[in-house]
């Protein structure tokens, strides 16, 4: 059974930084694409950042510059450095790791920028 599991969220003032993690067990970690989504509150779920299994990177218009997704497959984990905070950001983060054949989701961890 895939399972993703996130951790890193938290608190943090505008201006700060975090770094979000998301490791998988039970699937070929590798050969998959990684994604970072975010849902506000209201708001509809919205991709972050994806990093696919040859590199390919994609970001948000509105966090270029600010996030990066990183990846480390010898120890199956996603990472997601998030520099630059700001009150918008606040959502919670969603880890997702796919192919064709397959689309995982973890269950989210809470990020709150304060002003």
């Amino acid at each position: 059974q895939v399972q993703l599991v996130e951790s890193g969220g938290g608190l943090v003032q505008a201006g700060g930084s975090l770094r979000l993690s998301c490791t998988a067990s039970g699937t070929f970690f590798s050969i998959m694409t990684v994604n970072w989504y975010r849902q506000a509150p209201g708001k509809q779920r919205e991709l972050v950042a994806g990093l696919s299994s040859g590199g390919g990177l994609n970001y948000a218009d509105s966090v270029k510059g600010r996030f990066t997704i990183s990846r480390d497959n010898a120890k199956n984990t996603v990472y997601l450095q998030m520099n630059s905070l700001k009150p918008e950001d606040t959502a919670v983060y969603y880890c997702n790791v796919r192919n064709l054949m397959a689309n995982y989701w973890g269950k989210g961890t809470l990020v709150t920028v304060s002003s």
